[in-house]
Parts: structure tokens; sequence; C-alpha cells
């Protein structure tokens, strides 16, 4: 069952969102909430790494905690584990009890290890090729319950939608700097052109295709030149005629 976090925390991911320098600030700041967030429905501590996977390879990404961290990263080199497998079928995966339970036994080993009883691994898709799972850790068995999971199912569900935006924010992005780059490339040719065109008294069809043959022959891209060309202009040596 999923219970839907309140207001103040979908607040605090858009800020932590809003406040994050590059993806692993983020992811940082997301695990630490996680935690936080569980660990007030559980009335106990629980712990949170953040595991990405691009491209189908997961690593892990961030934690709230170095215990945390390294039950991760324990996880990532046995290669299957709870948040693995969370990732893999889309699904929330539970160990209640890590002594009674019978899927991974070197990881169970490591888990008991570092004082941890249960664990949750939940995923939230991102992108067709892009997913992250958190992975909740707590120290003793039976912590999970139904609240429990429903809260944490709930955290996933509300930063999977801020982890979509920020994609979103991140593809317009690099979609405003890709159209930035284009005019910025088509005004450098139409400028060449009009020099050429001055300099040669010919067409614009006709300075395009010196252009082109210019780029060609140097085996540079046509913006490349064509800001050359337009480099020479204020004084310096400007040619009076451009040749292929």
């Amino acid at each position: 069952m999923l219970n839907p976090v309140d207001n103040e925390t979908v607040h605090h991911l858009q800020e932590i969102l809003v406040g994050a320098g590059n993806a692993v600030e983020f992811l940082s700041g997301l695990s630490g909430l996680a935690a936080e967030a569980v660990s007030d429905a559980a009335g106990s501590r629980i712990e949170c790494a953040v595991t990405l996977q691009l491209r189908r390879r997961p690593s892990t990404a961030a934690a709230s905690s170095a215990r945390a961290l390294e039950l991760d990263q324990v996880e990532q080199m046995l290669g299957d584990g709870p948040c693995l497998r969370a990732l893999r079928d889309m699904a929330p995966v539970l160990i209640d009890d890590v002594a009674q339970d019978s899927r991974w036994k070197a990881y169970n080993q490591e888990l008991v290890k570092r004082n941890v009883h249960s664990t949750l691994g939940v995923p939230l898709e991102i992108t067709s090729d892009a997913g992250a799972a958190l992975n909740f850790f707590a120290t003793r068995p039976g912590v999970f319950t139904a609240d429990v999971y429903g809260k944490a199912a709930g955290f996933a569900a509300a930063a999977r939608n801020t982890l979509h935006l920020s994609v979103r924010i991140d593809t317009a992005r690099n979609r405003a700097d890709d159209l930035e780059a284009a005019l910025e490339s088509r005004t450098a040719i139409n400028l060449a052109c009009g020099v050429i065109m001055a300099q040669n008294r010919c067409s614009q069809q006709e300075a395009m295709d010196i252009l082109t043959r210019v780029s060609s022959n140097r085996n540079r891209k046509l913006r490349d030149v064509a800001k050359e060309l337009i480099e020479q202009l204020p004084g310096n040596g400007v040619k009076t005629h451009f040749d292929a």
C-alpha cells in the first residue's frame, strides 16, 4: 500500500533539487531525506542508499550514512540483492528478517555483521534507459510494517516525480543550449556568406558553395570556417577574396 508523503516533504525534495549543484548532490540530499521520512514512520533509525542504473549498469550513487553506502556497494560487488532485484523487476523487495531469508545468504551475512536485520529496496523508474532505487536498512527485524512500507513507497513515488522534473529541466537546458549553438552557427554562416558575396560580387548560393568547398577542402566544420572568416574582419589582414 502506498502512503502519499505530505506537502512539506515534497517541498523539501524540490528545495534539494533547486539547491543541488549536480546530480550527486541531489541524490545525497534525497537519501538523507528518505532516511528521515521513513525513520519517522518506523519510530526508529532507518538508513538509506541510492542505487542509480544507467543503460542497465547499476552503481551506488549516494547514501545517508557511511554504513548504508558500504552495504549498497557490497551488494554491487556481489551482483545481486534486494535493491538490484527491485531495479530489475521494477517492484519493491523486502527482507523482513535477514536471519530467516534464504535468497541472498552472502549479502545477508554482511548485513548481520553491520547490525542490519531488515531491508527494503524500492525502485524508481526515471526514463526508458535510466532508473534508481532506494535501499532502506533497519537494525531490527520486522521494522518495515505495512505502514512503514507504504511510507517508503510513497516517498519513492514523490522522489520519482522530482527526478522526472530534474530530467525535464536538464533536457530543456540541453535543448536550449543546442538551439543557441545552432542559432550561433547559422548566424556565423550567414555573415560569412554576406562577406563572400561582397568580396566576390556573387549570389548567396554561390557564396554558400564557396564556403562549403573551403570546409570540405580543409576538412573542417562549416561553422568553424565561417567563424574564422568573420574573425578576420576587424582590420587585421582582412582578405579581399575568399578562395576555395
